[in-house]
């Protein structure tokens, strides 16, 4: 088992090896990328101080706090679309072209390369912008985390970076059956969108609650992303079985995930079929 973990951390690191190259290979593509967050960046972080020079709170959130979800927000969807969404989009061009059939040859397990072998290093450089908003953030709240906190709250964003893979994985493993599924990629980034703020904003009218109890409770994406702000900025007040119920719901739509994926592999025809 070490063995085989051993392999898979070298099989990673030559992907890592690789992206480095296609992107030195690319320095324009690089810089652009780069530049490009920085200024979405910059727009978000702009936006948000003119909303809080207005006023002092966005239902209980404070300015300091807001960003501290926003660099949480920032740091799971950079690391989301940095690593496994060039690779998903990827997966029904390697059905259209008949590459899949390559993948499945390949002694290593197909969703780990599949998931992996293309890693955006441009677009992952936006890391470093969220852990300085954060680092800022965490500075000025009235209480500063304690290790513990902090180790909960880099916990629950593994936890929500595993969540968003365990969806993506899922609607690109629909390729075997629907071919080219751009649409499904516009529904996760219609979905996703409303992951942007905390759950405590989604109050006030009948049709914001319902929005709220679906992406909350059936699918739980405001969850996953406002627990770790709320850990490392004091905030979770509810109850301690929250921790354990995020895990669960994590390790859930890993398996089913993997289930998914593995039933599209055995519906795939092959190329040469």
């Amino acid at each position: 088992m070490f063995r085989e973990s051993l392999i898979y951390l070298r099989v990673l690191a030559s992907f890592v090896r690789n992206g480095l190259v296609r992107e030195m290979s690319f320095r324009g593509n690089f810089l652009v990328t780069v530049v490009t967050g920085a200024f979405w960046f910059t727009a978000q972080l702009v936006l948000f101080q003119l909303i809080y020079a207005q006023t002092d709170q966005i239902n209980g959130w404070n300015r300091y706090e807001f960003f501290a979800f926003m660099a949480t927000s920032m740091m799971v969807n950079t690391l989301v679309q940095s690593v496994f969404m060039p690779n998903c989009a990827n997966f029904s061009e390697l059905i259209r072209a008949g590459n899949l059939d390559f993948v499945l040859l390949k002694p290593i397990d197909a969703q780990f390369l599949v998931s992996f072998e293309r890693i955006d290093l441009g677009n992952l450089c936006q890391l470093a912008l969220s852990g300085m908003l954060l680092w800022h953030a965490v500075a000025h709240l009235d209480a500063l985390p304690g290790w513990e906190q902090t180790l909960l709250y880099a916990a629950h964003v593994a936890m929500a970076v595993a969540f968003f893979y365990s969806l993506m994985i899922s609607l690109a493993a629909t390729s075997v059956w629907f071919g080219r599924n751009q649409g499904l990629y516009d529904f996760w980034f219609y979905i996703t969108i409303f992951a942007r703020y905390p759950q405590d904003v989604y109050r006030g009218a009948p049709w914001v609650q319902v929005l709220s109890f679906v992406f909350s409770y059936i699918l739980p994406i405001l969850i996953v992303v406002t627990v770790p702000a709320r850990l490392l900025t004091g905030k979770l007040l509810g109850p301690s079985w929250i921790g354990l119920a995020c895990l669960s719901t994590t390790l859930l739509s890993l398996v089913v995930s993997r289930w998914i994926f593995l039933w599209s592999l055995r519906c795939y025809r092959s190329a040469s079929s």
